[in-house]
């Protein structure tokens, strides 16, 4: 499992340490540090589509009109922080967020 966020995130805090508690063996990639390939990139914008930008922030509010008007994969080329998080991929399938339906879908059955 790989799980895609901010080291600073507190909802991908939450996630990785419900996930390391369940027994989930997982790595964590900081878009911030390592930002995400072209390739990478696309691959998220092709299943989230605009859903991939989180546009409440004051990051995304602080965007040039240029830059809120382009396509999200130039949003998050120029700011990666903007990401949704986390997104998650499992066995060649990708999840965004952290709400009841992902947890059910990638933590053990209890």
């Amino acid at each position: 499992m790989l799980v895609y966020g901010l080291s600073t995130c507190s909802i991908c805090k939450k996630a990785l340490k419900a996930l390391e508690d369940s027994g989930v063996a997982c790595e964590f990639r900081d878009v911030r540090a390592d930002p995400l390939s072209e390739a990478e990139l696309a691959v998220l914008i092709a299943e989230f589509g605009d859903r991939l930008v989180d546009r409440t922030t004051n990051d995304w509010r602080g965007l040039s009109d240029w830059l809120k008007h382009s396509e999200a994969e130039d949003q998050l080329a120029a700011k990666p922080k903007l990401m949704a998080r986390p997104v998650i991929q499992l066995e060649g399938t990708y999840y965004l967020g952290w709400d009841d339906a992902v947890q059910k879908a990638v933590l053990p059955a209890q």
